[in-house]
């Protein structure tokens, strides 16, 4: 089993970014070996303002659920919005958290793909080089992937919450292929 975890970078009722994420989940499960995923979210607004000492007194039960459910994962799929030009605080913080300890936190090694979306023309992509640039500095391994911004978000048909746009199809297909595609080689199963 495929472990995904889905990182709404937007913590917005109805927020676009959650129906990106919402789309490559439905992307997913349609795949032929698509019972072989174990999808979850990670809601990046329960976690409380990182700070040095909650973490140095053990931190709180949910960081460290946060953190269990990152450490678990293969892969993280995270769609942000851009908040003057930057990703949100509130997925800032998340991967502050989860950065730590520094070479050996939940982050150190794991496969990550990135997604924007946004009612600009431009789809948030802005947002995702400083996301990328955080991410690499935290030792994720970012898929290497063009692009994946959906710009006009609000007016892209939708069932859901999932886009059925075909051309936002066609790019969340590509990203979820490079990722999976980017994934550590499992071991082969020990013959009894």
């Amino acid at each position: 089993m495929t472990k995904i975890v889905l990182v709404p970078g937007s913590i917005r009722r109805d927020s676009l970014n959650a129906s990106v994420l919402a789309t490559v989940r439905r992307l997913l499960a349609e795949r032929p070996d698509g019972d072989e995923y174990d999808i979850d979210t990670l809601s990046v607004g329960h976690l409380p303002y990182y700070d040095g000492d909650v973490e140095q007194a053990g931190g709180t039960d949910a960081v460290h659920a946060a953190k269990e459910l990152v450490r678990d994962a293969d892969a993280l799929f995270i769609s942000t919005p851009s908040y003057n030009g930057e990703m949100p605080g509130v997925l800032k913080n998340a991967l502050d958290w989860l950065s730590r300890p520094g070479g050996n936190s939940p982050l150190t090694g794991k496969t990550v793909a990135l997604a924007s979306a946004s009612p600009g023309a431009r789809g948030a992509v802005d947002a995702q080089a400083a996301l990328a640039g955080v991410l690499t500095r935290c030792g994720a391994q970012v898929v290497a992937h063009d692009p994946v911004a959906v710009g006009k978000a609000h007016q892209l048909s939708t069932a859901n919450g999932v886009f059925t746009d075909s051309d936002v199809l066609l790019a969340l297909t590509g990203l979820v292929d490079a990722t999976l595609a980017a994934l550590p080689a499992r071991p082969a199963a020990a013959h009894a």
